[in-house]
């Protein structure tokens, strides 16, 4: 996929509640792709809020937004829709323009752990934390690579 990017290409999104944005963090951590010789769900997507609003996205694609390289593909933009879809029927947020998830993916390709079970499994976040929180050059809070808003 193209590596230049812009917030035009995310699924925007309206949390229900002005206080949401915690309860769609922790969802998340629980929806990916599983390995089962490892036994870990690999998390799939994080809410990013930039420029006042939020954001459903792949964390390839956070990659993309900082300019780095990514093998962003149309499977992980489908499993980036789905997740998103999932969000909205569970009513945490509103899709701005639904239009935009209607290429999915298969629920197979799409693990969740229901909260009860999440201390019996291993959950990765899939971007490491230290560059989730800085940048290289100054230390301060990058709005780009924060998927914790």
């Amino acid at each position: 996929m193209n590596n230049e990017f812009n917030l035009t290409q995310l699924v925007e999104v309206i949390l229900a509640q002005d206080d949401d944005f915690l309860k769609v963090r922790e969802t998340l951590t629980r929806i990916g792709v599983a390995s089962k010789h490892k036994k870990t769900l690999f998390q799939s997507c994080h809410i990013l809020h930039k420029r006042g609003k939020f954001y459903i996205v792949h964390f390839k694609e956070l990659f993309a937004l900082d300019g780095k390289p990514t093998n962003l593909d149309e499977s992980d933009i489908r499993r980036r829709n789905t997740i998103a879809r999932l969000l909205g029927e569970w009513g945490l947020v509103k899709l701005v323009r639904p239009e935009q998830v209607a290429d999915q993916a298969m629920m197979s390709q799409v693990k969740i752990i229901l909260i009860h079970k999440k201390r019996t499994g291993n959950l990765s976040p899939n971007i490491p934390l230290v560059e989730r929180i800085t940048t290289k050059t100054n230390n301060q809070p990058n709005e780009s690579s924060t998927p914790m808003g």
